[in-house]
């Protein structure tokens, strides 16, 4: 059932009065990273598609809303919201409480494990200091996956920063990287599925500590803008409650357990 929720956002350009039969309105501008299958991600034709994509045009639809998708590089994701050039950002963000002092986030709608994965000809073992010394580890630049294996590995193995997964891959295509670290679903998605190579997931997967791996992925917002950030929450109760965020769960990674 759409929500009939009244916001008065304090952004730029969006004004919106939801539910109401003549009210104009506009659309709202979600940031998101690509590609990140499955994710975030350009079908062959140039279209974005992927689970946030596709969840958030169902979160705008149960609001009443447009969604606006904006194509940001993660570098530069956060400090294009703070510049007004979008009104949220949608793209895989773990909620922890660094990002917590800059924005604001919807209830978590998603929380993957994180990967290690090598070459399925590479002997590693369990990932650990004396496994990992004098290895080439990739990881994308500006993630949790990057503070992580830094901080805990950035002493003894070298470590490599991509704009993006698929330049990881290449990398390791290549023999340029012994091993990467990942969203286990973007590992598995642009390594084990795809025809990249020949990859393993090596170890367990990996959630603790919360210091790095947070609450899950969520929605970012202003943190002026809580009306919003609330109507998002409803609008994923909402689907989680009629199924729908079954359905767009179980076409991107199989039926939940």
């Amino acid at each position: 059932m759409t929500l009939r929720t009244t916001l008065s956002l304090g952004v730029l350009g969006v004004a919106m009065i939801v539910g109401t039969a003549n009210a104009e309105v506009r659309d709202i501008r979600i940031a998101v990273d690509v590609p990140y299958e499955p994710m975030e991600y350009r079908t062959p034709e140039g279209e974005l598609t992927g689970f946030d994509i596709d969840l958030g045009n169902a979160l705008c639809a149960e609001i009443g809303i447009q969604c606006e998708w904006v194509v940001q590089g993660w570098d530069g994701i956060i400090p294009g919201l703070m510049a007004r050039k979008y009104d949220a950002i949608m793209s895989s963000m773990t909620i922890n409480e660094q990002r917590r002092e800059q924005v604001l986030f919807s209830d978590p709608y998603i929380t993957p494990p994180s990967a290690w994965f090598a070459p399925a000809d590479v002997e590693i073992g369990t990932p650990s200091e004396e496994t990992l010394e004098g290895m080439t580890i990739g990881v994308q630049r500006g993630t949790l996956q990057d503070n992580y294996v830094t901080d805990m590995y950035g002493d003894v193995a070298d470590v490599n920063r991509y704009a993006t997964a698929d330049d990881m891959v290449l990398d390791m295509d290549s023999g340029r990287l012994d091993a990467v670290f990942l969203d286990f679903p973007i590992g598995k998605s642009t390594l084990i599925d795809s025809e990249a190579g020949d990859y393993k997931v090596v170890g367990e997967m990996i959630t603790e500590p919360k210091e790095y791996f947070g609450e899950g992925f969520g929605i970012a917002f202003r943190q002026r803008d809580q009306e919003l950030a609330d109507a998002f929450n409803e609008a994923l109760a909402a689907l989680q409650e009629d199924g729908t965020y079954d359905e767009i769960f179980e076409e991107y990674f199989g039926e939940q357990e």
